[in-house]
C-alpha cells in the first residue's frame, strides 16, 4: 500500500539558497511521517533542508499551520526562509499580502515587500537558558563556554532561541573554520539536549555581518533565516554591532532588525523553481 501522499503536488522553492519544498495538506487530515519525510528528501531533484507542510489553521484569524521538517525527518521550530516561501506560495493563491501562519514554536506574521520579497516577524529571542535549552543551570547565554571543549572551535559561543536553539561562534576567519568537521560534533555536544543549530560568524561593521551555519537535522546550508536572527541577536548583546545589520550567508543576503517592541524582523527574497507531483515509487522503495 503506498503513502497517501502519492501523487499530491509539491513546490520547489528557495529563500537565498536554502532549499525548500511547500507541501499543501490543508483539507486533508494528512501529516508527514518522518520516514515519508526523509523518502522525499532522497527523490531525485526533491532533496531540501526544510519540507513546509500546510494544515488548517488551529486559531482564529490565522491563515495555515504549518510544521517544519529537517530532512532527517526531525520537526524544527521555526524556518524564516521556508516561511517566507510559503508567504509566496499562499499570496500567489490569492490569500493576502499579509498573513498570520501558526507554528510549534508559535504564531509568525508575514509581509509582502515586492513580487518576491517578504518580511517575517520571528518573534522575539528566547535568552533564559531553560528555554535555549542548555545542560547546567543558571547559564549566561551571552557568554557561555563550550564545555567539554571541541578541538578547532572558539571556547565560547552566545546561546540565542529563535524558535530553534542556536550557538553562535565569533570568528575572525571564516575561511578558517571547517565546518563539516565542527558542525555535528556541536551539534550532538552535551551542552545542548535538544541538539543545537551552529553558526559561526564574523562582524565585518557595525551593520554587516559574514554567517555560516550548520543546521540542526540537516547539516551545512547555503542560508538559515533563524540563524541569521540568532546571530543579530547575539552580536548586539556582545555591543560588536547595532539592532539592524545585513546578515550575509553563503546563497544571499538577509535584512534582520531586532526591534523596541523586543521583535526580530527578518526581510529577504524568495524562489519558485518549479511544481511536481510526488511519485509514488518514493514511498514504494521507502517500504521495501
Amino acid at each position: 500500500m503506498t503513502s497517501p501522499l502519492a501523487d499530491r503536488p509539491i513546490l520547489r522553492m528557495n529563500g537565498i539558497g536554502n532549499e525548500i519544498l511547500v507541501l499543501d495538506l490543508r483539507g486533508t487530515s494528512l501529516e508527514v511521517a518522518p520516514a515519508e519525510a526523509r523518502a522525499i528528501a532522497r527523490a531525485p531533484g526533491l532533496r531540501f533542508d526544510q519540507l513546509m507542510t500546510l494544515h488548517e489553521p488551529r486559531g482564529a484569524g490565522a491563515d495555515a499551520f504549518m510544521r517544519i521538517y529537517n530532512n532527517d525527518g526531525s520537526l524544527s521550530g521555526a524556518c524564516g526562509n521556508g516561511t517566507r516561501c510559503v508567504a509566496f506560495v499562499l499570496g500567489e493563491k490569492g490569500e493576502g499580502d499579509a498573513l498570520l501562519l501558526e507554528t510549534a514554536a508559535g504564531p509568525i506574521r508575514t509581509w509582502r515587500r515586492g513580487e518576491a520579497l517578504f518580511t517575517v516577524d520571528m518573534g522575539a529571542p528566547r535568552l533564559d537558558w531553560r528555554a535555549i535549552p542548555l545542560a547546567g543551570e543558571g547559564a549566561d547565554t551571552a557568554h557561555v563556554a563550550l564545555a567539554p571543549p571541541v578541538a578547532g572551535a572558539p571556547a565560547g559561543f552566545s546561546a540565542v532561541n529563535m524558535g530553534n536553539p542556536h550557538a553562535v561562534f565569533f570568528v575572525e576567519d571564516l575561511a578558517a573554520i571547517d565546518l563539516d568537521a565542527l558542525g555535528p560534533v556541536i551539534e550532538t555536544h552535551p551542552l545542548f539536549p535538544d541538539r543545537v543549530n551552529v553558526s559561526f560568524a564574523h562582524v565585518a561593521a557595525a551593520n554587516d555581518i559574514l554567517l555560516r551555519v550548520w543546521e540542526r537535522g540537516t547539516g551545512a546550508t547555503k542560508a538559515c533565516g533563524s540563524a541569521a536572527c540568532a546571530t543579530l541577536v547575539a552580536a548586539s548583546r556582545a555591543g560588536l554591532c547595532g539592532r539592524e545589520a545585513q546578515v550575509r550567508l553563503p546563497g544571499g543576503e538577509l535584512d534582520i532588525a531586532w526591534g523596541a517592541n523586543d521583535h526580530v524582523l527578518m526581510t529577504g527574497p524568495v524562489e519558485l523553481e518549479f511544481e511536481t507531483r510526488l511519485d509514488p515509487r518514493i514511498f514504494r522503495e521507502q517500504e521495501a
